[in-house]
C-alpha cells in the first residue's frame, strides 16, 4: 500500500499536479503515522532517530514510511522550486534510510538506489546554496 501511495505522489509531481501530491502526502502522514508533516519537520536532524524511537516508540516500519515521505515531500518542494526545506527533508530521509540499513542489516537494491538519488539531490542543493 505504501509503495502505491509513494508511486502516486511521484506521478502527481511528474505531471505537475502539485496540490494533489501535497494532499496525498498529508493523507499518508495522518493515516499511517497519525501526525501531520509539521510534527516531524520540527524534530532536528541530530535528534531524529532518538526522538522517534525513544520518545514516540516508532518501529522500523514507521521509520521507513517516514523516510519515504520525507523524500517525496522534498521532491515536491524541489519541483515547486521551494528549496527552503528541501535540503532538510532530504537529509532526514537519508538519515532514516541509513539507520534502517545499519539496524536491519538488510540491503535492498531499491533502497540503495533511493539513497543514491537522495545523496545526489543533497549534493545538487548544497551546490545551489553555495553559489
Amino acid at each position: 500500500m505504501l509503495a502505491e501511495m509513494i508511486a502516486a505522489i511521484f506521478g502527481y509531481i511528474k505531471n505537475g499536479q502539485f496540490s494533489k501530491a501535497e494532499k496525498l502526502i498529508e493523507h499518508v502522514y495522518q493515516s499511517l503515522l497519525k501526525e501531520d508533516a509539521s510534527f516531524f519537520q520540527k524534530i532536528s536532524l541530530e535528534k531524529l532517530t532518538d526522538t522517534l524511537i525513544g520518545e514516540h516508540h516508532y518501529t522500523n516500519g514507521h521509520l521507513e514510511i517516514l523516510a519515504e515521505l520525507f523524500f517525496a515531500e522534498a521532491e515536491l518542494n524541489f519541483a515547486r522550486k521551494r528549496r527552503d526545506n528541501c535540503l532538510d527533508l532530504c537529509q532526514k530521509s537519508l538519515k532514516l534510510f541509513e539507520f534502517l540499513i545499519n539496524d536491519r542489516k538488510i540491503y535492498a537494491i531499491d533502497r540503495i538506489t533511493k539513497i543514491e538519488a537522495i545523496k545526489n539531490r543533497i549534493t545538487e542543493l548544497e551546490r545551489e546554496k553555495n553559489h
